[in-house]
């Protein structure tokens, strides 16, 4: 049974730093994992993903630079440092794993939501002005 617990969300002003983690457990034919995104009233939003190996990584334009997903091995997690939050990235954020396979469309894949097999119960992130 795959299992995404994320962890990490809370509230935090402008320009601080959040680190939210993700315990994966149970998905052996998974190949991504990835971190999603949803406001109010808005589509949700992928924010990062990375192949199970770590060899591919791929961020939404408006987190590059500021996110860093990566991968702990002594933990099962799947971590994302989020740093210069701003009120914009206020939403609930959702790990997801996926099994699809890795070829050369994977970067274009790997932020849709439609594609993943498996998803967390989602975070809250709030970030104040």
């Amino acid at each position: 049974q795959v299992q995404l617990v994320e962890s990490g969300g809370g509230s935090v002003e402008a320009g601080r730093s959040l680190r939210l983690s993700c315990a994966a457990s149970g998905c052996r034919g998974c190949s991504t994992y990835g971190w999603f995104r949803q406001a109010p009233g808005k589509e949700q939003e992928g924010v990062a993903a990375m192949t199970r190996s770590g060899g591919r990584i791929v961020y939404a334009d408006s987190v590059k630079g500021r996110f860093t997903i990566s991968r702990d091995d002594t933990k099962n997690t799947v971590d994302l440092q989020m740093n210069s939050l701003q009120p914009g990235d206020t939403a609930v954020y959702y790990c997801a794993a996926a099994t699809f396979w890795i070829d050369d469309r994977w970067s274009t894949k790997a932020l849709l939501p439609d594609v993943f097999d498996f998803w967390g119960q989602g975070t809250q992130v709030t970030v104040s002005s």
